[in-house]
């Protein structure tokens, strides 16, 4: 499979070329097919996810609010990098304009910020509702909800907004070769010929200042849970609590672990880790949260599978009733 001709612009670029993952060339199509196949299953599983909570009245707690808030940030998010990704794999169709570039970056690093303050919201949901379960519904009313939801949301563009002025304005007379298979932030400032420090520096202290003070009060959120799981009476209420905890804390790692390690090794170990694995570190956070919530967080969940059960069995009979 040969790639486009990669050239070297005196001004800034129409066409940046995005690399995909360095020294993987040959594994590309495996790589499209688990990418075709795990994005799938994230559209599915979310847009499911949506359906059955916007159709069914019974479903109206907070809890369900931020799953399906969560769900809709999970396909912006997958649906921001991933059919590129398969593009480049499947067909070496690597180009991108420089518009689109910086398009896809805006969503992709908004829809992370997103994602990291509704993980929060939902442990806080999840305390108030196993640590104070009396006062949930007068705690989580509408209004805090709706706060919450634009709260994140603004905190989200504050921070893209400058990020994404101070590198657009930047100037790209070098390669116009993005050693990435995403327009991911570091990836295209890397490319400037004025220094892209200010704009690294930037986005170096803002994401440790909004992840590290999320997955602070997570921390704080389960180890309340946890105090408070312990000291239930009933073995299975501890172990169903411990269950769901445990699952929802492990796939914040996956969420958490690979995005903040491909951010610093882009700072401080760029040049002892190999490009592949920083590639791989920062693609594994965009792609396997949005795979692994609805499963997680959604079909795990009884009266969510109870309703997509339910769903998936009314279209089978009503097919058959209206069937020849």
């Amino acid at each position: 499979m040969l790639g486009p001709s990669y050239n070297h612009t005196m001004e800034s670029p129409g066409t940046f070329f995005l690399l995909g993952i360095p020294g993987f060339q040959s594994s590309y199509l495996w790589l499209a097919i688990s990418l075709s196949t795990m994005y799938s299953i994230a559209l599915l599983g979310n847009m499911l996810i949506i359906i059955v909570i916007c159709m069914d009245s019974t479903l109206q707690e907070p809890m369900y609010f931020f799953l399906c808030v969560l769900a809709a940030v999970d396909i912006v998010m997958a649906s921001s990098v991933v059919p590129k990704m398969v593009s480049i794999f499947s067909s070496g169709d690597s180009s991108i304009s420089f518009n689109a570039c910086f398009t896809q970056m805006y969503f992709v690093h908004s829809a992370t910020a997103v994602e990291t303050g509704l993980l929060l919201a939902m442990a806080f949901d999840r305390y108030v509702a196993i640590c104070k379960p009396l006062h949930y519904m007068r705690i989580l009313t509408r209004h805090v909800l709706l706060g919450i939801s634009v709260t994140i949301t603004f905190r989200a563009v504050i921070f893209m907004t400058p990020l994404s002025w101070m590198l657009r304005h930047l100037p790209f007379c070098a390669s116009n070769v993005v050693p990435h298979s995403y327009c991911e932030h570091m990836a295209v400032a890397k490319l400037a010929c004025a220094d892209p420090m200010p704009s690294s520096l930037y986005s170096l202290i803002f994401s440790s200042i909004i992840v590290g003070s999320d997955v602070a009060f997570i921390s704080a959120s389960y180890t309340l849970i946890l105090k408070a799981v312990f000291g239930l009476s009933s073995r299975n209420a501890q172990w169903k609590a411990l269950s769901t905890c445990g699952s929802h804390v492990g796939v914040m790692a996956l969420y958490y672990l690979p995005g903040m390690a491909s951010i610093y090794v882009a700072w401080l170990g760029q040049d002892r880790v190999p490009l592949h694995t920083q590639v791989l570190l920062a693609d594994l956070y965009l792609i396997i949260p949005p795979t692994l919530n609805p499963i997680i967080y959604g079909i795990r969940t009884r009266q969510i599978r109870e309703r997509i059960w339910s769903l998936f069995t009314h279209c089978f009979f009503s097919q058959c009733t209206q069937g020849p």
